[in-house]
């Protein structure tokens, strides 16, 4: 009973980690590089426009879909590492 309690904090221990390491990169590409940083990237342009007007537009959103499958294939791996995956 110890060693299945003590699995189960393992796996939410790295889900936590996962979702918290995702959430910060996400925080970062929305709200760092779309508003506090804007000013900093003006001189960079993408697509004619500069990369913090960008980042505001599109790439927060490129960033969030890439965090989705990035979570979707961390969490398959980490299941599988803790016998939890789905048939």
């Amino acid at each position: 009973m110890a060693d299945h309690t003590s699995s189960g904090e393992a796996y939410w221990k790295a889900n936590l980690r996962i979702i918290i390491v995702s959430l910060i990169i996400w925080a970062i590409c929305s709200f760092g590089f779309g508003i506090l940083l804007r000013p900093m990237l003006s001189g960079i342009t993408v697509g004619g426009t500069d990369l913090g007007f960008w980042f505001a537009q599109q790439g927060s959103i490129l960033v969030f879909l890439a965090l989705i499958f990035f979570y979707a294939f961390r969490m398959n791996k980490l299941d599988k590492e803790h016998g939890v995956e789905e048939e």
